[in-house]
């Protein structure tokens, strides 16, 4: 009986947790894998528990706890990173500070 009773109690606990988890696609510039671990590593360090960024469809798969962060948050540390979001731009010093390989064709915003 205990033990049914703590399989019920890690059950729910364990949808819980997985609820409170949000998941949102955002586009984001860049070029190679170098850029693909500056935009994860920047979106882990705006509080992401999950980046993947899909360097052919150029967007960011980024899962987070919405009470801890949000994905303007996400974006502003990306964009500072050097990397334009949709809804972000770099700043013409963060996009100069990438590596050659990383300073991908930037759209003419506006």
């Amino acid at each position: 009986m205990k033990n049914v009773f703590l399989t019920i109690c890690f059950s729910f606990m364990s949808v819980f947790v997985l609820n409170a988890q949000t998941t949102q696609k955002i586009k984001v510039d860049g070029n190679c894998g170098m850029c693909k671990g500056h935009i994860e590593k920047a979106a882990k360090e705006a509080g992401a528990a999950k980046a993947e960024w899909d360097k052919v469809a150029k967007v960011l798969s980024v899962t987070f706890d919405a009470a801890k962060t949000s994905t303007d948050k996400i974006e502003t540390a990306v964009a500072a990173a050097g990397y334009d979001t949709e809804n972000k731009e770099a700043s013409t010093e963060a996009y100069k500070k990438l590596d050659e390989c990383c300073q991908y064709k930037r759209k003419k915003k506006g």
